[in-house]
């Protein structure tokens, strides 16, 4: 089914790019992660099968704006909420990857009425700590931009399933295909998220679907705290999962999600 992309322009002056696929239902809206978009969530829409589904370009990623004024937690928060507000009059499944699954439970607790159901796939309410922010902005600035071309970004990302993903959004350019975000405003983004949010954690009243992978980002204890205060969590483990589960272990994910979300 061939998605229909769409644009709001929110107070700030950002613009937010989405994606929808229609079907019945209320609409199962996706935020995916850091330095994603909503095309590495394309294929989950496509396997729910019937729903209508948002796919919600974050700002800084994907197609809406690459330079926003503000990198705010609660900017990301206003941002799916008011994409939320102009294509759906009911309350929606709501469906979060990392930063976006922070995004989604913020949200949630901040906006009760507007969420039905909500999924966050390798979530955690601790906050960043700097010197990961620090880090992934030295990674993301280590990459050779620009790629001369495809090949170019497989020999220096390599070709897992993430890297295929990143190699597959980038945007053509005349002087060759860049990542469609911007490092240092991802890393401006990362530490906004250095406060921990378990109040708004524990008051998500809205019945949860908390999925970590295997060997994704979290250890034990942290997952095991963040299930035990939460309100109604039901958790899944995703076998040999890495962090970008939905990617790497997708018939897993897919199971999950169609299972709590009712779709047969």
């Amino acid at each position: 089914m061939d998605l229909v992309r769409r644009e709001i322009v929110v107070a700030d002056g950002t613009t937010i790019s989405y994606a929808c696929q229609d079907g019945a239902g209320p609409p199962v809206v996706i935020l995916h992660g850091l330095a994603g978009s909503g095309r590495e969530f394309e294929a989950t829409a496509r396997a729910l099968t019937g729903r209508r589904v948002v796919l919600i370009d974050q700002r800084n990623h994907g197609h809406s704006t690459r330079h926003p004024l503000d990198t705010s937690r609660a900017t990301f928060v206003s941002d799916a909420a008011s994409v939320i507000a102009a294509e759906s009059a009911v309350p929606v499944d709501l469906v979060g990857q990392s930063l976006g699954a922070h995004t989604a439970m913020l949200l949630a607790a901040s906006n009760p009425l507007l969420v039905r159901r909500l999924v966050l796939l390798e979530c955690d309410a601790g906050g960043t700590r700097p010197e990961e922010a620090d880090a992934l902005g030295e990674y993301f600035g280590s990459w050779p931009i620009p790629f001369a071309d495809r090949s170019a970004a497989v020999a220096a990302l390599g070709e897992g399933p993430l890297a295929t993903a990143w190699i597959a959004d980038l945007e053509e350019r005349p002087e060759g295909l860049s990542p469609r975000f911007e490092p240092a405003v991802m890393v401006d983004a990362l530490r906004a998220n250095a406060t921990p949010r378990w109040p708004e954690w524990e008051r998500v009243t809205a019945p949860t679907l908390v999925a970590y992978g295997e060997d994704g980002m979290f250890s034990e204890d942290q997952k095991a705290e963040f299930v035990r205060r939460g309100v109604h969590v039901q958790r899944v483990d995703l076998a040999h999962a890495l962090h970008d589960a939905h990617l790497d272990a997708f018939d897993q994910w897919i199971g999950a999600l169609r299972g709590f979300l009712g779709v047969r």
